[in-house]
């Protein structure tokens, strides 16, 4: 690893002023590495581990000539980026639900029915927009916490905090959660009345 930071060092710079040559060899150093950061983080979702590196490398394509040398590495820079698309990539696996019937069942399903499945749309709506009132690392953090389950350790080593750091941000984003669905129910009970 120590090879490709070395190497690293010496070609972003030409990469960010614009060398082509030089930022395809910065996307071909940091696959290996970012294939492994990916692999270890992604669980039990239904994703690939190199479908998330091919979006890091394309979101770096864009990022590199804007990157500023802020006194870390620059593979902190791109583990950030990966974090992001693990986390788009999480997403995107939570709400991809495929249905197939290629035979009409004889009895009756035990499973949801039509009004399950559009009552749980609707919660899924209502729980993304509820999300979407907080800042995106608190999305981030709840999102990798409470759905993904990882631990306050895991959680911040992607996202380049300390565990106690998540711990407290969590609360955060927990406390604004519990403020906007008492708003909600309080909107909800006069609009009843």
């Amino acid at each position: 690893m120590s090879k490709i930071m070395d190497r690293l060092e010496e070609i972003v710079p030409r990469a960010v002023a614009g060398d082509r040559t030089a930022l395809e060899e910065v996307l071909v150093l940091i696959q290996p590495p970012v294939r492994r950061y990916c692999a270890a983080r992604i669980g039990n979702l239904d994703v690939v581990a190199d479908d998330v590196v091919q979006d890091v490398c394309l979101a770096l394509v864009t990022a590199v000539p804007k990157y500023r040398d802020m006194g870390k590495p620059f593979m902190a820079f791109v583990y950030g980026i990966a974090a992001h698309k693990l986390a788009d990539a999480g997403r995107r696996s939570a709400l991809r639900q495929t249905f197939s019937m290629d035979e009409m069942p004889e009895e009756q399903s035990p499973d949801a029915g039509p009004e399950q499945l559009a009552l749980g749309g609707e919660l899924r709506r209502h729980t993304q927009a509820l999300m979407e009132t907080l800042p995106e690392k608190h999305r981030e953090i709840i999102l990798m916490r409470v759905v993904w389950g990882l631990t306050a350790p895991q959680t911040g080593e992607r996202l380049g905090m300390t565990a106690g750091a998540v711990r407290v941000a969590q609360h955060r984003a927990m406390n604004m959660l519990r403020a906007e669905l008492a708003n909600f129910s309080l909107l909800a009970a006069r609009a009843a009345a």
